[in-house]
């Protein structure tokens, strides 16, 4: 007959995980589970004779069974809290997209108006520039019309004195 072994508990842990894991009523995570019970059994050198076996010792030894299910409910509550922190890391990574397309259409409508700004800048020369060309236009202007004005008095002024001179000089002269 078989002797029994001491139960270890790292065997205990792995199983009560995986177990807990099948159990579950999400779909796919029994398959996945199932996988890790592949993975798990073949990193610490497990075999299905020793799980057989450890199965066997659980039920021939209730203290053990029941040192396991204390651990498996410990297991439980670490599992419930590893699923709420996973879940909160999940909340976390969406937030975190959400920021940066949040970031990324803020770089975009800054890049956007700062173009504008670039483009109204320039507009804002251009109309300067404009405004001081008419300036000086209207001041060429300005100039030129009092240029002839004063050119018009000058001329108006000296008829007027030859006009007038010329008959006072007439009468002195035959007067």
């Amino acid at each position: 007959m078989n002797t029994i072994e001491p139960i270890d508990p790292k065997e205990i842990k792995i199983l009560s995980d995986i177990l807990a894991l099948v159990l579950e009523e999400n779909p796919g995570q029994s398959s996945t589970a199932l996988e890790t019970l592949r993975r798990r059994a073949k990193r610490h050198h497990m075999t299905g004779g020793a799980l057989k076996n450890l199965f066997q010792t659980l039920a021939a030894n209730p203290s053990k069974a029941q040192e396991a299910s204390r651990s498996r409910g410990r297991n439980t509550r670490s599992t419930r809290a590893k699923q709420q922190a996973d879940s909160a890391a999940e909340t976390h990574r969406a937030q975190l997209q959400e920021m940066r397309d949040s970031i990324s259409r803020l770089d975009h409508q800054l890049r956007t108006i700062m173009a504008q700004n670039a483009s109204l800048k320039h507009e804002l020369d251009l109309t300067r520039q404009s405004r001081a060309e008419l300036q000086a236009r209207i001041a060429g202007a300005e100039l030129s019309l009092s240029r002839k004005k004063q050119s018009a008095m000058i001329k108006a002024f000296l008829i007027g004195c030859v006009i007038g001179i010329i008959p006072v000089f007439i009468i002195a002269l035959f007067g």
